[in-house]
């Protein structure tokens, strides 16, 4: 599986490594990530509020799973539009995220 994190803290650290045990993993990218992710995945300049460019970066690399750590990310709206692409994500819809 070719996988993306989005975020940069501890969180995302924490689930890019555990993500990076898995034999099932092929390529795991952070973006933005943070020194400790860089150690564990190709960490890539992404904005997670900027959904368009999230969108393009899976198609193009492929990507079958985004998990989406940060919160503005979410209520924005971010796993809508990814599940619109038809790219499995991770995380609460814009409607589920307003609990947060």
């Amino acid at each position: 599986m070719n996988v993306l994190v989005l975020g940069s803290g501890g969180r995302e650290h924490a689930i890019a490594w555990k993500l990076s045990k898995s034999p099932r993993l092929k390529h795991l990218y952070c973006g933005p990530g943070n020194p400790g992710t860089a150690q564990l995945a190709n960490n890539v300049p992404l904005n997670p509020d900027d959904s368009v460019e999230v969108v393009r970066f899976a198609r193009e690399q492929k990507i079958d799973l985004v998990v989406v750590g940060p919160e503005d990310p979410l209520a924005g709206g971010l796993v809508d539009d990814l599940q619109a692409a038809g790219i499995r994500a991770f995380g609460p819809t814009k409607a589920g995220a307003r609990l947060e």
